[in-house]
């Protein structure tokens, strides 16, 4: 089983899991500030779950792509949508600063 690393815990999980639900099944947010509140719930197109991911993840799909191509986020950020990304191996998950987590 893969283990998502994240604020200091360790989450076993099944390979292939969305990464927000295994956060979020753990009691872990990956959203900064009042994002937690307003968010799209995994839908992929608000981009306030991105997280920098270190390990084994599925390759972004053409909808994250897209989201990630607008402010603030920008390809060269080197973030994932944690809502879009599956587990696939370890994962090392960081969330940086910003209502977006944008600043990593």
């Amino acid at each position: 089983m893969p283990t998502v690393y994240y604020q200091g815990e360790e989450i076993e999980c099944e390979e292939g899991a969305v990464l927000r639900d295994v956060l979020k099944e753990a009691g872990l947010s990956v959203y900064n500030g009042r994002s937690a509140q307003f968010n799209c719930r995994g839908a992929g197109s608000c981009g306030t779950c991105a997280v920098k991911v270190d390990g084994e993840v599925s390759e972004p799909d053409r909808k994250e792509k897209a989201r990630l191509w607008l402010p603030p986020h920008h390809p060269n950020h080197d973030v994932r949508l944690a809502c879009q990304t599956r587990v696939e191996g370890d994962v090392e998950v960081t969330k940086g600063r910003g209502l977006w987590g944008q600043h990593v």
